[in-house]
């Protein structure tokens, strides 16, 4: 087996993370990307990077395999080229339009946890016993 050229943290407890993972496992057919589900008790930040479980709740995260850490929409762009659908989001490399979709992902993220009717990151983090 080859070993992923992305491994991709995403929150097991979203349903719409959860929806994206499924669409994009069933289109990686060449299996370049893992997926790590960092709402899981096994999810160890030593082996991804020292990204903490707040750090990738807070916003999307992933790591290629020369150790390069992509944050927010670059995951989706870096994904989305590896199972051949590049051209979705090549745009959001743009100057202007990049800048904006940036913004959106942002408050995305600001309010994901909240429009999921989920606990606060800090209390999912309490919870966890992962706060410092």
């Amino acid at each position: 087996m080859t070993q992923a050229k992305l491994t991709l943290l995403f929150d097991g407890g979203c349903p719409f993370c959860l929806r994206e993972v499924k669409f994009l496992r069933s289109r990686d057919t060449l299996k370049n990307i893992r997926f790590v589900d960092i709402d899981s008790p096994d999810y160890k930040p030593e082996f991804y990077s020292e990204i903490s479980y707040k750090d990738a709740m807070g916003r999307i995260h992933a790591i290629n395999e020369s150790g390069e850490i992509f944050k927010d929409v670059a995951v989706f762009r870096e994904s989305y080229r590896l199972v051949g659908l590049g051209w979705i989001y090549a745009p959001t490399d743009w100057p202007l339009l990049g800048s904006l979709i940036n913004q959106v992902y942002k408050a995305w993220a600001h309010w994901r946890l909240t429009l999921t009717r989920r606990p606060s990151l800090e209390q999912l983090c309490k919870e966890k016993g992962l706060c410092k």
